[in-house]
């Protein structure tokens, strides 16, 4: 841990003779003061970055001496240089990094990579070499970007998934899953793209592509690791309730609808027998025997009665079991398209769904009708049973499949209500009350190379063996270039893998070989936050994943800040292992992140990013151009957090130049004679009235404005706020004390102003303010100093200017007491000259007061008839 700052830290000096950075603009110097004289930005980045890295400015101190707050951005991906989104939301997360800090919190505010992933491989694979070579360029380009960007990160805990001492931790938790019977091995048909050679997640298929690539995904059956996070499905929603007002509403519906919890009854519908072979080959291959029944889910069993029909997934089992042979071809045909959609795509409301019939009946429970069994796209495997029911007069999407396909509506007869038709299911034995989830187990293996190896032994006596924990991680073995094609397979489990692959069983020592798949990046996203908590000496913890009273003290993360494309699933992840770790009792929490933040996406031109359309814009690049702090004011300045920013619109020369305005206030102010002052103390003979005090009021104001919109997350309306501060200050310092009012006074109101707008510009254009503070003869630096003090006596607004507006136009302004009521507005407006010309030869037809900031005088030409008003 580091010691705080010494009273009087030595600055770095840098030349004062401007520095070859081209596009970077010069500070303006300010007549008759030297110091910095032609200081470029690049320059003052620099001083200040040394001063914060000599002095661990940002480190954690974990010393007890403040209360904590963990803040935690989602890390990013090492492919190229960080690009604006990293920008913003390294903007936006700085912001309440430093905000917190100056109200006098001990922040953890850590930085790594997630560099495991398919990008990398496909590079290598391009390149001739292994994957960490691409990775690990790519991070220190980051990281230098990073650092020169200007946040404020603790770099003592920075970390990286793709090395041996991280993995060794994904490696443990996967076997902490597969002893408590959550890690399973399963045989099951997944999405496979050709060209990336590995399985996709739904998520991943778009229109029937790969998301990443764009080749048309196949469907194959491989047997797969799986998590099973079904088995927290009832506590992954039901806890979601302490997150409401502290997540955005979207993600939680998103998270919500994912799930999808759903109560009802199963329902049990008799096959109608034949004498006809079923299951042909053709349709489905390992298609299970004729069903005796099939067996829906439904949320409205009341409205059995009026079922005409019944649908199977197309891609199911059940079609495969139930179709009649000389349905098979039709079956197979469209059980190739279905499998060509996405999720999305086949149950979109707008999307008529495809339907063949698989010349099966059923027979309705209670009754001898004989209902017919269709394939139907909008019926998914792995929802439910994979089958429904059709019920065309009470549900639209029926009501459209049954029209397409010439299926009756039914009469609409119902049960009295869903209890009684539960219970009567029960009682004959046709039915049960049952929950049904959206939500499926996590698929966490894939056929590739660059990831951390699935820990366990394939033993043809013993069967699955874990490796034991003393034999982890399980090293990838040093393979490139060509030796990374998939080829159909893990290239773990190709010729050049082979030493690694063979190994004696740890149970019974007879030769065996290692499980040739890796493990999903999410995996080793879902617990990373809990590795930040312990840093031992500037790095984790060798003998634990991490400390458990080091989580105790940090989590849970007090905001996480990250783009909503990751509001499913890997916060789903997250928030499963967290549950799971508390069960084990590793952490307190059961949620691990308790406020979430969502940044907008950075587009230009009205378009995404990206380097295929030759539209993206490199952070770095952005840098050499206009400096940090312009890039940081003018992405934060954009809009609200959550709205999309378009580069091409934002305007980052303007942003140099309030910053260069700044440095030259602070050079107008000068170095200070005394120690700074804040709050009722300053000024105890400022004159009520004067210009003196009404730029405190403006101080005060502000500082007291700033607090209520950053715990808002209204980060550009602050910066707003200080433009117009600096701004008042700016034209206090030109005009100078009134003929009545004390030169001190009226400097010391000018100074407060100027240094309340150099702390809050701090958490948005840290090295300017670090500079101006400097030469305001601040010591040691911003990040040290208080926040401001508010005097609850200056937020008091006496008098206020209330608007006059004939027909909506403003016509006058009129100034009133705060508290005056509504009567006395009225007069007074009235009364003004410029209401009296836009109201003359006219009729009021009436006066709309708002006390004590608007009158709104309505009124008609004279020729109509006389209104009352």
């Amino acid at each position: 841990m580091h010691a705080a700052p010494p009273p009087h830290p030595s600055v770095p000096t840098v030349p004062i003779v401007p520095a070859d950075h081209a596009g970077v603009d010069h500070v303006e110097p300010s007549s008759g003061d030297s110091r910095m004289l032609g200081a470029s930005s690049r320059e003052i980045e620099d001083r200040w970055q040394q001063y914060w890295a000599e002095h661990g400015t940002f480190r954690a101190r974990d010393d007890g001496s403040r209360p904590r707050r963990y803040l935690l951005t989602m890390f990013p991906y090492p492919s190229g240089d960080l690009h604006m989104g990293h920008a913003e939301v390294f903007a936006l997360e700085d912001v309440v990094a430093r905000y917190w800090r100056l109200r006098g919190y001990d922040v953890l505010n850590p930085i790594g990579w997630d560099s495991f992933g398919l990008p990398a491989e496909n590079a290598a694979i391009r390149r001739g070499e292994n994957p960490a070579v691409f990775t690990e360029t790519n991070i220190a380009t980051q990281a230098a970007t990073a650092r020169r960007y200007g946040v404020s990160f603790d770099w003592s805990r920075r970390l990286e998934t793709h090395r041996p001492e991280y993995y060794r931790w994904t490696q443990w938790l996967f076997l902490r899953l597969l002893e408590r019977g959550l890690a399973y091995r399963a045989t099951a048909s997944v999405n496979w793209c050709p060209v990336d050679r590995t399985v996709l997640a739904n998520e991943q298929v778009v229109g029937g592509r790969c998301e990443r690539c764009g080749a048309a995904v196949v469907h194959r059956e491989l047997t797969q690791w799986f998590v099973r996070v079904t088995a927290y499905a009832d506590r992954l929603l039901d806890d979601m309730e302490a997150l409401e007002d502290a997540w955005p509403a979207r993600v939680l519906t998103m998270q919500r609808n994912w799930i999808g919890r759903s109560a009802g009854a199963r329902v049990r519908f008799p096959v109608v027998p034949d004498d006809a072979p079923h299951a042909p080959a053709s349709a489905a291959p390992g298609a299970a025997s004729r069903p005796e029944h099939v067996e829906v889910f439904t949320t409205r069993p009341d409205t059995l009665p009026g079922a005409t029909f019944v649908a199977v997934a197309p891609d199911g089992p059940l079609a495969a079991a139930l179709c009649a042979p000389e349905r098979a071809e039709a079956l197979a045909r469209h059980r190739e398209t279905a499998l060509a959609s996405g999720e999305i795509e086949r149950t979109s409301a707008q999307r008529p769904s495809a339907g063949t019939f698989l010349g099966a009946w059923v027979r309705r429970p209670g009754s001898d009708e004989r209902l017919p069994v269709w394939a139907a796209d909008h019926v998914l495997p792995h929802y439910g049973t994979g089958a429904v029911m059709g019920v065309p007069a009470h549900d639209d999407r029926d009501a459209r499949f049954a029209a397409a396909h010439g299926l009756p509506t039914g009469s609409g007869e119902t049960w009295p209500g869903v209890e009684e038709a539960i219970a009567r299911l029960e009682d004959d034995g046709t039915g049960e009350r049952a929950t049904s989830y959206r939500l499926r187990d996590w698929l966490v293996s894939r056929q590739r190379y660059w990831g951390a190896p699935v820990p366990v032994v394939h033993c043809p006596g013993c069967g699955v063996v874990p490796v034991p924990d003393d034999d982890l991680p399980v090293r990838l073995p040093d393979l490139a270039g060509d030796d990374l094609l998939p080829r159909g397979r893990s290239p773990l489990a190709a010729p050049a893998a082979e030493a690694w692959r063979r190994v004696p069983c740890p149970r019974c020592g007879a030769d065996a070989e290692r499980d040739p798949d890796t493990l999903d990046t999410f995996v080793d996203s879902s617990w990373y936050f809990l590795r930040y908590c312990s840093p031992g000496d500037d790095s984790p913890p060798d003998d634990v994943p991490f400390r458990p009273e080091d989580a105790r003290r940090w989590m849970p993360a007090a905001q996480y800040v990250g783009g909503v494309e990751h509001a499913i699933l890997h916060l789903l992840y997250s928030r499963f292992v967290t549950k799971f770790l508390h069960d084990e009792g590793w952490v307190d929490v059961v949620e691990p992140f308790a406020t979430l933040l969502n940044q907008g996406q950075v587009r230009n031109g009205g378009r995404a990013m990206s380097k295929s359309l030759g539209n993206g814009v490199d952070l770095g690049e952005q840098l050499d151009r206009h400096g940090a702090d312009a890039v940081r004011l003018a992405l934060v300045f954009a809009g609200p957090p959550e709205d999309d920013v378009d580069w091409a619109d934002v305007d980052a020369s303007a942003m140099r130049r309030f910053c260069a305005r700044v440095l030259r206030l602070a050079d107008a102010v000068g170095p200070a004679a005394g120690p700074r002052a804040t709050g009722p103390e300053l000024l105890g003979a400022v004159v009520p009235g004067s210009r003196a005090h009404a730029l405190r009021r403006a101080t005060h104001r502000t500082v007291h404005e700033a607090e209520d919109l950053l715990d808002r997350s209204r980060f550009n309306v602050v910066v707003a706020r200080v433009m117009e501060l600096a701004s008042a200050a700016r034209r206090a310092t030109d005009t100078g004390p009134a003929s009545d009012e004390k030169a001190g006074a009226h400097a010391a109101a000018v100074r407060e102003a100027v240094e309340a707008a150099v702390v809050l510009l701090s958490l948005v254009a840290p090295h300017t303010a670090e500079e101006a503070w400097h030469r305001l003869g601040r010591e040691p630096s911003v990040t040290e100093a208080d926040w401001p003090t508010v005097d609850p006596a200056l937020l008091v607004v006496d008098e206020v200017v209330a608007a006059v507006q004939v027909d909506g136009k403003v016509r006058d302004r009129v100034r009133v007491a705060a508290d005056v009521d509504e009567r006395t507005l009225h007069d007074l407006a009235l009364a003004t000259a410029g209401a009296a010309r836009a109201t003359a030869g006219r009729h009021v037809v009436r006066v709309v007061v708002r006390p004590p900031h608007l009158v709104n005088v309505v009124t008609r030409p004279s020729t109509d008839d006389p209104a009352v008003t």
